[in-house]
């Protein structure tokens, strides 16, 4: 895999220690202090879907294997693996004397527990998807066998995993949170309580959670790896920016995520300029067009409102830089081909095909979240549309209830973004254009192309990296020239630190950040 040190981290080591402005008592000494903006859903790894519960789960827990800062999969419990039969058998060697917090042992046999409950029919796991490629496993989805019979314990310290046919990002699927292992005595002793009192393997342990107030994580000086520089951390659940922002200049908070509308202040403040870091994120941005129905099942008009916004204005005004302008779906920081040739901005073309097509005046429904940047950008490209001759009606609502009618076609346009969940272009394909994954799965677009279809599968079960990049290349190519979304950008991550933070790391994945190298 190319390696992008560059691009996706910034350490930070400062020689100079200044005592942070926080009133005494408001701080427990030797504990970094982020922000959250929602309370976790659940830290029971096999239940995360979202990276706040991700990125705790990620200090709490551990995998076979894990990615480093620059993508590439490394050992984690396993010291070692080998692939077999053609991409279809994986042998994990585990290493020894890894314990959960509570003192046991780790053996093959807590993977096997682990993967089965996250397949088990009776769990409802919303991350079957991640295991699913495992030879069995559709059996004891259904209930006709008592194990998977693809996950195979040699012995204590040996994991053999048998695959349906090969699928080449599979170890890059382990590195999720749902791979991670858990004790089967503390999950049941804990039962349901086990998703707000989970006991793992990683460098820290939970000291305490108060829902909608804070999650407080300790060291585990117990870790089989690098222990952490830090007594603890603690995350601030905060929903509002601006109480963000206020914390984090009162000294309370060590690094935020800078809000959109307090980015130009922090890039021009001699105060804080010097301690922002950035990332470019393994994301992408998109206008998406409901493919299902008229207007927007004909690809030529698809085509004429890509050609009627002027994104890379919007990028450089609006969104002030912060981002690439994207040729596709795939971020250009994974693609390893000849970006496509992005569709060129122009208006007259666009309504003259608006024209052709009958459509002028034709009412067209955006739907959007009520995040207050996404509905700017909305009313921008509103303001597009109307020059081609569309009237676009924004409808805005709130984060579940969006994503409810969206998932079920209700939209003709909207506005979204995807981020890798692992770093392989598969990630940034299938689920989100292949016709089996219409709706809620990903493809929300409800874009059909047989040929595309074939190619994302083929790509899958190719080892050969060079002939995979062929096929994901072709598939991509189709796909933007098929339109199914106007490609914006990458989007650019921003933080700013407090000057007191030393080796603070961005990471494009939640999952790489296992709390351990900051320091004060």
């Amino acid at each position: 895999m190319k390696s992008f040190r560059p691009f996706f981290y910034v350490a930070v080591l400062l020689a100079a220690v200044v005592a942070p402005a926080c009133s005494p008592g408001s701080r427990s000494a030797g504990y970094i202090v982020y922000r959250l903006n929602a309370d976790p859903t659940t830290l029971d790894p096999a239940y995360i879907v979202d990276v706040t519960g991700g990125s705790i789960a990620a200090k709490l827990f551990n995998g076979l294997v894990r990615l480093d800062k620059e993508l590439h999969v490394i050992p984690d419990i396993a010291g070692s693996w080998e692939i077999r039969d053609g991409g279809r058998t994986y042998v994990f060697h585990l290493k020894k004397h890894i314990s959960f917090s509570n003192g046991r042992a780790v053996t093959a046999a807590d993977f096997r527990y682990s993967f089965e409950r996250v397949l088990s029919p009776e769990g409802r796991c919303p991350n079957t998807w991640v295991l699913d490629k495992i030879a069995g496993s559709d059996e004891f989805r259904q209930g006709s066998a008592g194990h998977v019979d693809g996950i195979g314990v040699t012995d204590p310290q040996t994991l053999v995993l048998r695959l349906k046919e090969p699928f080449a990002p599979f170890l890059q699927l382990l590195t999720m949170t749902a791979a991670y292992v858990v004790p089967e005595e503390e999950v049941k002793r804990r039962g349901p309580d086990f998703s707000s009192s989970p006991v793992g393997t990683g460098p820290f342990t939970l000291q305490e959670w108060r829902h909608n107030t804070e999650v407080v994580l300790k060291r585990n000086t117990a870790y089989f790896g690098d222990k952490a520089h830090v007594k603890g951390i603690r995350y601030r659940i905060i929903p509002e920016d601006l109480t963000a922002v206020t914390e984090f200049e009162l000294g309370n908070i060590d690094v935020i995520s800078v809000p959109a509308y307090e980015y130009s202040r922090y890039r021009m403040s001699g105060a804080w300029k010097n301690l922002m870091a950035s990332l470019h994120g393994l994301n992408t941005y998109y206008l998406g067009f409901n493919c299902s129905r008229p207007p927007f099942d004909d690809p030529e008009v698809r085509r004429a409102v890509a050609r009627a916004i002027d994104r890379e204005k919007i990028l450089r005004t609006f969104y002030e830089g912060r981002g690439r302008l994207a040729s596709g779906p795939v971020p250009d920081l994974l693609r390893s081909w000849a970006a496509p040739v992005a569709s060129p901005y122009d208006p007259a073309g666009a309504r003259r095909t608006i024209e052709k097509k009958g459509l002028s005046g034709r009412v067209v429904h955006f739907y959007v979240n009520a995040d207050p940047e996404v509905v700017d950008i909305a009313e921008i490209i509103q303001s597009y549309l109307k020059a081609a001759g569309l009237r676009v009606k924004i409808r805005q609502l709130e984060w579940s209830a969006y994503k409810m009618a969206v998932n079920s076609g209700e939209a003709d346009i909207f506005w979204l973004s995807w981020w890798a969940d692992y770093p392989d272009p598969e990630n940034f394909l299938f689920p989100l254009f292949h016709s089996s994954n219409h709706g809620a799965s990903g493809n929300r677009s409800r874009y059909t192309n047989p040929e595309v279809d074939r190619l994302i599968v083929e790509g899958q079960k190719t080892v050969d990296v060079r002939e995979r990049n062929s096929l994901y290349r072709e598939a991509e190519y189709r796909i933007v020239n098929d339109m199914p979304w106007v490609f914006f950008w990458h989007k650019t991550d921003f933080t700013v630190r407090q000057p007191t933070l030393k080796h603070y790391l961005i990471y494009p994945i939640y999952s790489i950040d296992k709390g351990t190298e900051v320091s004060f």
